[in-house]
């Protein structure tokens, strides 16, 4: 067995505890990895409210991560022991249907991302004690080190920072993809992101790279729309009601050919004024988690024809991730892509606590744990 130290979270509404977990080492199509930077992602505080309840505690929370290859199992061929790697929440098999036809970010193993068994065979390989201890999407990386299926894994070139690799295993990835590739947005397009945290800004940059004209930023924390004005947005705005105004102003009436939902949690109320920045022929991405009791969303559906608008779903920024991580990689090392500016302050595993708090405060534009 390996003992590492974690991040665990007994129960919603609790805090996490820094606690031992015993784990076990690689079998086939496993590695072990030394976690050395993990993003404090909005979707592991879902699990700690409760807005997306899980079924299993205790459980090991983090998946934006990065680290470097301890061990390897039987069988493993992508990585070897002293390889950098990003970490993926989505797994990518490389055999299923969606694999096979390039949309890895939707792979059947994803439907094991909650399991409590290691993805590869089933077994319990994580212990508290006498207790079994779930990985949040499998990965669990608020930890010192982790077992992760070999299919969770992305290697990346050892010269890439961690922090920067593992922001682009997750957060950028989903942000930026769901501008480019949901949204495709366009040279000269007109986009509005609504929600600027690490997939909001990341979201903007991806209409700045993609050749936007304007990059509409919404959020009521004014710190978080400095850092999009100073990211690529051409205007922000502190509420819906004022950017509407001035969205209308601004385009001649003629409204947004792209709205990017990226709010902390996505409610059913916030989706018709999404659609009403939305102009004629535009398209709504939904990449915000809503909490996962709200089933139904009030959409006047007279003018979503009439005006032949769309609404889109919106995972991992909808490219697969072994696609995703090294071109995202490729445009930072180029300076095109901005990574280090994201992170606003970094803590130590034990302060996993004060990051949320910071996080809730609308004090950071991404934290990052650094082990």
């Amino acid at each position: 067995m390996v003992s590492t130290r974690a991040a665990v979270l007994h129960g919603p509404g609790q805090d996490f505890k820094i606690e031992t977990v015993e784990i076990d080492h690689p079998r086939a199509g496993e590695v072990l990895v030394d976690l050395r930077a993990c993003g404090l992602c909005h979707s592991d505080e879902h699990a700690r409210t409760g807005d997306m309840p899980m079924p299993h505690y205790p459980l090991i929370c983090g998946h934006e991560g990065a680290g470097v290859v301890e061990e390897v199992g039987p069988g493993v061929t992508s990585v070897q022991p002293g390889d950098h790697v990003a970490l993926s929440f989505v797994p990518s098999c490389g055999a299923c249907q969606w694999c096979r036809t390039g949309r890895a970010f939707l792979c059947n193993d994803g439907a094991k991302m909650f399991a409590i068994g290691m993805m590869t065979d089933g077994r319990i390989a994580h212990r508290l004690g006498d207790q079994p201890v779930s990985r949040y999407t499998q990965l669990g990386a608020f930890a010192e080190r982790q077992l992760l299926a070999e299919t969770s894994i992305v290697k990346v070139d050892p010269e890439i920072p961690f922090t920067a690799a593992a922001l682009v295993s997750c957060g950028v990835a989903t942000g930026f993809g769901s501008a480019v590739n949901r949204a495709e947005v366009k040279p000269g397009d007109t986009v509005a992101v609504l929600g600027i945290g690490g997939i909001g800004v990341s979201a903007v940059q991806g209409a700045r790279i993609a050749g936007a004209r304007q990059v509409f930023a919404v959020d009521p924390v004014e710190f978080k729309r400095e850092q999009a004005l100073r990211l690529g947005a051409t205007h922000a705005f502190a509420s819906l009601a004022e950017a509407t105004e001035e969205i209308r102003r601004l385009t001649d009436g003629v409204m947004c050919t792209s709205v990017i939902c990226a709010y902390s949690v996505m409610h059913s109320e916030l989706l018709e004024p999404a659609l009403a920045l939305t102009a004629k022929d535009g398209t709504c991405v939904i990449t915000a988690v809503a909490p996962i009791t709200q089933k139904q969303a009030d959409v006047n559906l007279f003018m979503l024809a009439m005006s032949n608008k769309q609404i889109r779903g919106c995972l991992y920024g909808s490219q697969s991730p072994r696609v995703a991580i090294p071109k995202l990689l490729d445009l930072y090392t180029a300076g095109i892509l901005k990574l280090d500016e994201l992170v606003t302050r970094t803590y130590t595993l034990d302060q996993v606590n004060e990051g949320y708090a910071d996080l809730a405060a609308g004090q950071i534009l991404r934290g990052a744990l650094v082990f």
